[in-house]
């Protein structure tokens, strides 16, 4: 077989074409020898002058010169208000001290905002302060019941013998390992009661006239409603003198804010004429992001003094909590989520006067 030296100078041609693409690169030798032997010419003074020179002029191209208008006196744009003064406007309701027995609804139809987290801390808390305290739980989840260490497979009774059974409430009542904290359990039953409660006579008192029994038996009863606005909903709104709403500081938890107090506007009209909205509550704030900030911010400027000072923050240790059966003031009576909920249960019962012994 022939070497490529051998080859024909045509097909040497060709197979450099086929490679360079444009034929031989390969210079002369004259064509190397005037490329070795010719100096670089150096850059001459005009040259060098409008070289440096460049920049400037390239500066000098980019600047604009812009008339002289005169805009007149411009107002600064006010500061936003520190949200320390926000908070410390809050909670600024009536110096009057609270009637007790007070009924109060922990309520809002959004899902995950901590209303069962309220009702099992808040309660603790205001146990802590020697109030006589009972936590009904009216969510077919059952989770204050088991918040509170009670299982739903050792109760005897529970709330829906209560509603549907005509069972008396204190039949079905449990203590707690909490002194002055005690609950009414909910068990699975409880999810067909919406359904067994649309023939019932009079079906949207029926709680009301089960705690008309127990009336001054305790100092506060906190009812755990469950994220719907169902029969169950209507009955525990009835019953209670006061709604509690935890916002969570997130944008879903605002959407159905509008709706609920409709409802309870509703409710007061038609079946319970003393309903109020007792105070809202902001859960879950996370002081890292800026959402929970301008959330607690357009709450506050819409709702006024009816958002309580205290914002309950995101913990590990009130998530921990349930796990074992305990409120946050037990598991971790110095975490932050502990004190947040004394602080609230301060505010809640502003120094009310005990009644129930």
């Amino acid at each position: 077989m022939a070497s490529d030296d051998a080859l024909a100078p045509g097909q040497g041609q060709g197979r450099k074409r086929w490679f360079g693409g444009r034929g031989s690169t390969r210079p002369t030798e004259k064509q190397g020898v005037e490329s070795d032997m010719t100096p670089a010419e150096p850059p001459s003074k005009e040259m060098s002058v409008q070289t440096e020179n460049a920049p400037d002029i390239q500066e000098a191209e980019d600047i604009r010169v812009e008339p002289d208008v005169d805009p007149g006196p411009s107002l600064p744009a006010p500061p936003p208000e520190a949200l320390a003064s926000l908070r410390a406007r809050g909670g600024e309701q009536s110096d009057e001290e609270v009637q007790l027995p007070l009924v109060i609804s922990i309520a809002n139809q959004k899902g995950g905002v901590g209303k069962t987290t309220t009702a099992v801390n808040l309660g603790a808390a205001l146990a802590e302060l020697e109030y006589r305290v009972l936590v009904i739980d009216l969510d077919p989840q059952g989770n204050a019941t088991t918040g509170m260490g009670i299982s739903h497979r050792n109760v005897e009774g529970s709330i829906y013998d209560v509603i549907m059974n005509d069972a008396p409430i204190d039949d079905c009542t449990e203590p707690t390992t909490v002194q002055n904290l005690f609950v009414v359990p909910a068990t699975i039953d409880l999810a067909g009661a919406e359904i067994e409660l649309v023939p019932a006579f009079s079906r949207e008192l029926k709680l009301r006239r089960a705690l008309a029994q127990i009336s001054g038996a305790y100092d506060f009863t906190l009812i755990d409603c469950p994220p719907s606005l169902g029969l169950l909903t209507v009955n525990r709104l009835a019953a209670s003198d006061d709604v509690i709403v935890p916002i969570q500081c997130e944008y879903y938890a605002l959407e159905g804010l509008g709706q609920l107090l409709r409802n309870v506007a509703l409710v007061k009209s038609n079946l319970n004429p003393a309903l109020e909205v007792l105070g809202i509550v902001l859960t879950m704030y996370d002081a890292r992001t800026k959402l929970a900030e301008q959330v607690e911010r357009e709450v506050r400027a819409h709702f006024g003094a009816k958002v309580y000072r205290t914002v309950v923050p995101r913990t590990v240790r009130i998530s921990e909590a349930p796990s074992f059966g305990q409120p946050v003031t037990v598991f971790d009576s110095t975490s932050r989520g502990a004190l947040a909920y004394r602080e609230l249960a301060k505010e809640v019962s502003r120094g009310a006067t005990r009644r129930a012994g």
